[in-house]
């Protein structure tokens, strides 16, 4: 744990935004840095399906006196919320007697602006009940929900069985056990809401008001935003997370490794921030009074964007090999029971190319264990089989070329083709036998011409 004292006044503030946002409050969200006229934190609960609003006064100090309780009652009284409304004194010391008092005096007259008292040690007992362990001056986030690794309905082979069902030549049910590998990647869905209105002197000319929503993959590389699959993936299925246990998972998988969040809340919550304002950023046009046009870049204001919650999770990512013959096949994704999202997929990818085919086709070769497109598949000439370009022993007869699987295939064939009457031999090569019929009518049309039949 960390020691409380090491923050700043400002990092104070973040960590109770973390702290109170963990804790189900709503519309959670930082005053002004400066002459804040002891409003720290505003946010909303509600109780007994009636909304309240709650000012936050954070003290980073020793020791919080009966003023400060008094003031926060005055600025409770004065705060934008209406009726009704409470107020919070978090401190990361302790309350004076007088404070204390003064509060319990407003609590037992039924005063309408309440004042709670949150000192160091319900702090650091709260920070432990949500999930945030108070580390080295950071919020380090700790979770324990993941969206569901396999789907429990059905084997946890069953996505790698899938993939192989379109390609020819090889019977899924006799595919290997692949083996599988889980990762618990964290990532953070940030929901936030915008409320922008840009005005010259002809009045608004733009408008935002929006919901948006944003994952991030928060391991510990820099913040990288997710797809848009994932995300949905994600928020899909964000009501229906089971707890994290890897002695579980390892009865089901063959490795299991839970990665660490790499940065706090706040941290995710700042660059979700950033990224939304410059997502909404719009250069807009309008026509002044004087009848000129005018361009304006309408950029939202960070006060514009309100974060209504930071919330981490799991997603596995599932890596399954399937071993055949000289190759091994990774297929991985992302999970969330029955659903997923594909981000390496080399079941559906050409071994020779590295491409997805000339036109998506595959063919498997049970000669090496190849998966080919159609470019790069033949039909093995002794036994009538595919086989792959890579693998096979290659041989020319009747001026064409023909694949085997070996060379003992090809000898075994050589010996067929030296006992093949001509006709036969030659019709080792369709093309030089239609060329042959092709000749063979023109001569006919060209000796009935010659001697005048026709």
């Amino acid at each position: 744990m960390a020691v409380l004292d090491d923050l700043s006044g400002f990092e104070f503030e973040d960590l109770m935004e973390d702290v109170l946002r963990n804790l189900g409050y709503e519309n959670v969200r930082q005053a002004s840095k400066t002459a804040d006229e002891g409003r720290d934190v505003l946010m909303e609960e509600v109780v007994d399906g009636t909304r309240r609003g709650v000012v936050v006064e954070c003290k980073h100090t020793g020791t919080v006196g009966r003023p400060v309780v008094q003031k926060l009652h005055s600025a409770v009284a004065t705060a934008e919320f209406a009726d009704p409304k409470r107020g919070i004194v978090v401190t990361t010391g302790r309350f004076t007697d007088p404070a204390v008092e003064y509060a319990e005096q407003l609590r037992a007259n039924d005063d309408p602006y309440p004042i709670e008292l949150i000192d160091g040690t319900d702090l650091r007992q709260i920070a432990d009940e949500v999930g945030l362990d108070l580390y080295n001056g950071r919020i380090e986030i700790l979770c324990d929900e993941t969206l569901r690794p396999s789907d429990p309905t059905a084997s946890v082979d069953a996505p790698v069985v899938e993939q192989f069902r379109d390609v020819d030549g090889i019977d899924a049910g006799d595919l290997p056990r692949p083996e599988s590998e889980l990762t618990l990647r964290p990532v953070v869905t940030v929901t936030a809401d915008v409320d922008a209105v840009f005005e010259t002197s002809v009045g608004v000319v733009h408008r935002v008001d929006d919901r948006t929503r944003l994952t991030v993959h928060a391991d510990r590389d820099r913040p990288r935003a997710a797809q848009e699959d994932v995300t949905e993936l994600v928020v899909r299925n964000g009501h229906s997370t089971v707890e994290v246990d890897e002695s579980e998972f390892a009865e089901t998988f063959d490795s299991v490794e839970q990665l660490r969040f790499g940065q706090t809340q706040t941290e995710y919550k700042d660059w979700a921030v950033d990224r939304v304002r410059r997502a909404y950023t719009e250069t807009v046009h309008y026509t002044g009074d004087n009848n000129v046009d005018y361009e304006k870049e309408c950029e939202p204001k960070q006060s514009d964007v309100s974060v209504q919650s930071v919330a981490p999770v799991y997603l596995p990512e599932i890596t399954q090999t399937t071993r055949l013959g000289e190759y091994d096949y990774d297929y991985e994704y992302y999970a969330a029971g029955p659903s997923r999202t594909t981000s390496v997929d080399e079941i559906h990818e050409c071994v020779h190319c590295s491409t997805d085919g000339d036109d998506g086709a595959y063919t498997y070769c049970r000669n090496c264990g190849a998966i080919a497109c159609r470019t790069h598949t033949e039909t093995e000439r002794y036994v009538g089989e595919p086989v792959c370009t890579g693998c096979a022993v290659v041989e020319r007869f009747a001026l064409r070329t023909k694949y085997f699987y070996d060379e003992e295939n090809l000898e075994a064939f050589r010996e067929e083709y030296a006992d093949l009457p001509p006709h036969q031999k030659a019709a080792e090569n369709e093309f030089l036998v239609g060329g042959a019929a092709a000749a063979a009518l023109v001569g006919v049309v060209a000796l009935l011409l010659f001697s005048g039949v026709v």
